[in-house]
């Protein structure tokens, strides 16, 4: 593989293809720790700015409170920031801190703060510093972790994380590149101690990349292949969801029947994607297990070896009357009663949207226990839907205690009831 070139950080034209992609917005928001990587996006995004029109720029930086130094290198972000003429907030989490899993609540209570502020400064997109050795790492640790192809494509530009719209605009570039930005303008960087520190995962890997590319494998040969990877994923991103429009059939009970054959003429790649959309949808788009575990479960599909009944994220799997069956899983994990207000709307168990135009307040529960027989009196049809998907559909409730919609059925035009399967 050819080197990859390193953008000229310091060209007009050249910025303004890097952040060509938010060029449009009405403000921007810049994630800036004040390390040299985010102080490097702080100048380059004003430079960009500087020189013809762009969106209004919006510096966050926040203090977790895991250390005391933080406080220090935030007001350096600010000072700088103002010093540049740019708006800019300082962000603290002063929640009280978990016990384990630290650096993932770290960070979605950073962009959780972040998120808010930015709603109430009006920006739109939020830009981080990620770049090109970010983006190596990435790669080999989902390799590690078994990740497929989606994995594999590493850190995407453009994203939402925690509810925000975030893009990367630096993920083509080189390390050193940000850093001699940083340097020229006479900044020192904030030294973060957790970037050296071996107990996380992410800097073993780090401290490994200079002796991987001895072997040839260094950040320019990974992002590389990442977007190899990105290019093979639209493929298939392409090719599973036109299977899954062609043989995947929902019902308003919210289960999922898919014919046996036709599945399995997919297919690996394809048909765990499909299958794996389906799981995602039909149990409640649970936190996603491990790859290799809905893979195994299209092996034993495709071979004929599924168990009687099977449980994977959230769903209750068999195989009945050559044809897959799919239904949501029984149990703890439902929804709570929730009251419906007038000209409300609520999401219930992440699988259906409720809609209220009736102008009377509301329940939504759960189904549970409901005869077929009784079921088919008032739908008027007969009912084929696993006794899994019936027990856990949503019933909605009036004040009287009437029925005014089961599953994807409204009773009343003014109640609005749509099953999600994006």
């Amino acid at each position: 593989m050819p080197a990859r070139l390193n953008p000229d950080l310091g060209d007009a034209d050249t910025l303004a293809r890097l952040f060509a992609p938010v060029a449009d917005e009405p403000a921007i928001g810049l994630a800036v720790s004040g390390g040299a990587d985010s102080l490097a996006l702080m100048l380059l995004a004003h430079r960009w700015a500087s020189s013809g029109s762009a969106p209004r720029l919006v510096v966050y930086s926040v203090d977790h409170r895991l250390r005391p130094e933080a406080a220090a290198e935030v007001a350096m972000v600010l000072e700088i920031a103002q010093r540049l003429g740019m708006e800019a907030r300082g962000l603290t989490w002063t929640d009280t801190k978990p016990t384990t899993g630290l650096q993932e609540a770290a960070r979605t209570a950073r962009y959780r703060l972040i998120g808010e502020a930015m709603a109430a400064d009006g920006a739109t997109v939020l830009l981080t510093a990620h770049h090109r050795s970010d983006q190596a790492e990435t790669v080999l640790m989902r390799l590690a972790h078994g990740s497929g192809v989606e994995g594999l494509k590493g850190i995407a530009a453009l994203s939402r994380v925690v509810g925000v719209r975030v893009f990367r605009p630096f993920l083509d570039v080189d390390r050193e590149a940000l850093r001699r930005v940083v340097v020229e303008a006479g900044i020192t960087p904030a030294a973060d101690p957790s970037n050296t520190d071996s107990s996380y995962e992410r800097v073993r890997w780090r401290q490994l990349m200079p002796h991987l590319a001895e072997l040839g494998l260094d950040a320019d040969t990974l992002a590389g292949f990442a977007e190899r990877m990105a290019e093979t994923d639209q493929v298939l991103t392409q090719l599973a969801d036109a299977a899954f429009s062609e043989l995947v059939l929902l019902d308003g009970f919210g289960a999922a029947r898919i014919e046996q054959d036709r599945f399995v003429a997919l297919g690996a790649a394809v048909g765990t994607r499909v299958l794996g959309r389906v799981l995602n949808i039909v149990g409640g788009r649970q936190k996603p297990r491990a790859l290799g575990q809905v893979e195994r479960l299209r092996a034993q599909i495709a071979g004929g070896s599924l168990p009687r009944s099977t449980t994977l994220c959230g769903c209750v799997v068999r195989l009945k009357d050559a044809a897959v069956a799919v239904a949501r899983e029984p149990g703890r994990s439902l929804p709570p009663d929730a009251v419906l207000a007038p000209g409300g709307e609520l999401v219930w168990d992440e699988r259906f949207r409720i809609v209220n135009g009736t102008g009377a307040g509301l329940t939504a529960g759960v189904a549970d226990y409901l005869p077929r027989h009784r079921l088919e009196e008032v739908l008027g049809f007969k009912v084929t839907a696993p006794a899994e998907a019936i027990r856990t559909a949503p019933i909605v409730r009036d004040a009287e205690g009437g029925v005014v919609s089961l599953g994807g059925w409204s009773f009343d035009e003014r109640l609005t009831v749509q099953l999600l399967i994006d």
